[in-house]
């Protein structure tokens, strides 16, 4: 495993790289097929639109809001009923301004620098960051592909597991774009029990999974909320990435010290915002299956599209993510990311991103429809960058 302490320099690089590339790229007058960035393209619901704008017409409604509302608990009860068979109680129920913020901020609930916090790699940076802005250690615990990048627990070692805190876990996942069985998550639960672990859940791409399941909540599992909280979002699944509705949920006490934390930071979630929260989880639902194949056609376009013209990348099995292992013929990830850009004007983000465990992987995003998808396919096989 590998450690990082708070205060070692994190390599932003890569990202200025991407984005001045880009940037050249557009100047120059070049088409660009920007697959880097998870922001869907789908629109909301017409009827959490109007949701939103009715209350933004009432004045009472720009006052501080301090907590959640009645109707807004009432709305997340009922879906973690209906969705998960999960029975929350208003104790275990929090809202936060995107789960980014929420993993962001989470750990100066229960955290320090004495404190081992464990995350994945490859891994969604803010895994990682979260838990060092507390001065806290992170221990990298490894995906690895032969375990369709699913947390092997014996790859953390015993001293390890005894002194570690809390430990951030995400299925599906972002960037593999695997996902986790229930099994998988009984086993957690056990080992969480077991070491005395806090179990965070960034749970957001569940209602994205593209095999055909049903994806389910970590609170399912019996004891979940024992040793942990989840985040959910409704960003992908309602289309509101910029209206930054997430929640976090589960152990009353850990929400409880997370809210007191927050109380310090924060003044409530605006009043039309959560308006347009419970317009979208307790109006009509025909939105999530839309969704879900409309994300399904885009994966099948490009995964299917790759594998004809020889490179053999599988069909992600859920999020609006593409994982994918680069040639063999290019020595690293960056590498092969930006001279697919040159060559091609399709913009993808490195593994190396992710950890050191993504090094010789990109994730494409699927935020084009279908037909670009094509586009990008003949783009890349008429470069020639497969072949070299």
């Amino acid at each position: 495993m590998q450690f990082i302490k708070a205060g070692e320099p994190a390599d932003s690089n890569i990202f200025n790289k991407l984005d001045e590339r880009k940037r050249r790229l557009l100047a120059s007058g070049r088409d660009v097929i920007n697959l880097s960035i998870g922001t869907p393209d789908f629109q909301p619901d017409r009827h959490v639109m109007e949701a939103v704008s009715r209350a933004a017409l009432d004045p009472e409604q720009y006052k501080y809001s301090l907590t959640e509302t009645r109707a807004l608990l009432d709305a997340v009860q009922d879906w973690y009923s209906r969705r998960y068979g999960v029975q929350l109680a208003d104790e275990e129920i929090m809202a936060v301004c995107g789960s980014q913020e929420g993993i962001a901020h989470v750990c100066f609930a229960f955290a320090g620098p004495n404190d081992l916090i464990l995350a994945p790699d490859p891994g969604y940076p803010i895994f990682s960051f979260g838990p060092l802005m507390t001065g806290a250690t992170v221990g990298l615990y490894p995906l690895r592909a032969e375990n369709n990048w699913q947390l092997d627990f014996a790859d953390i070692p015993e001293e390890v597991a005894s002194r570690a805190k809390a430990m951030v876990v995400s299925y599906p996942n972002n960037p593999t774009a695997s996902v986790a069985d229930r099994s998988f998550y009984e086993r957690l639960v056990a080992y969480a029990r077991e070491h005395q672990i806090i179990i965070l859940h960034d749970n957001a791409y569940s209602d994205l999974l593209l095999n055909g399941e049903q994806g389910l909540s970590f609170l399912s599992i019996p004891g979940a909320k024992e040793v942990g909280i989840e985040f959910n979002s409704l960003s992908k699944t309602y289309n509101l990435t910029g209206m930054r509705v997430s929640f976090a949920l589960g152990n009353r006490e850990i929400i409880s010290r997370f809210r007191a934390f927050r109380s310090q930071i924060d003044y409530g979630m605006f009043y039309p915002i959560q308006a347009g929260a419970v317009a979208a989880l307790t109006g009509p639902q025909e939105i999530v299956a839309r969704n879900r194949q409309g994300y399904m056609a885009r994966r099948d376009a490009l995964c299917g599209g790759l594998r004809k013209i020889g490179w053999d990348v599988p069909d992600a099995q859920g999020t609006m993510f593409v994982w994918a292992r680069i040639p063999e013929r290019f020595g690293s990830s960056i590498e092969f990311v930006l001279e697919l850009m040159e060559k091609t004007g399709v913009i993808c983000v490195p593994g190396s991103a992710f950890g050191g465990q993504g090094e010789g992987y990109v994730r494409f995003a699927l935020v084009v429809p279908p037909e670009r998808m094509r586009e990008a396919v003949e783009r890349i096989v008429e470069s020639g960058i497969l072949k070299g």
